[in-house]
């Protein structure tokens, strides 16, 4: 599947690449899998989304399909249908932290 993924900033910058870029996901299309196909797509970003050893999401960091918040998901968690189907981006959101 062809999965549109909306990067924030800090990661476009880095990538050299604009807002959304599209990766190709082989089998089922879950949040490990999207972050998979992002990280083969584009190498530079290993580790900038997720920690290398424990693959947890990094701080300051969410992750969004459907306007749903799937930051706390577990990684095989499916993505929604209209993300699979390319209606809909994944988004990956920088957040911001401060008082």
């Amino acid at each position: 599947a062809m999965i549109r993924v909306e990067l924030p900033f800090h990661l476009r910058n880095l990538a050299h690449v604009e807002r959304e870029v599209t990766v190709d996901v082989k089998g089922p299309v879950t949040l490990r899998s999207v972050l998979d196909a992002l990280e083969d797509s584009y190498p530079v970003l290993r580790g900038t989304i997720r920690d290398h050893g424990t693959q947890k999401r990094r701080p300051f960091l969410r992750f969004y399909a459907c306007e749903d918040d799937l930051s706390n998901e577990p990684p095989d968690t499916p993505l929604p249908d209209d993300v699979v189907s390319g209606k809909e981006p994944f988004s990956i959101i920088g957040a911001i932290a401060g008082g």
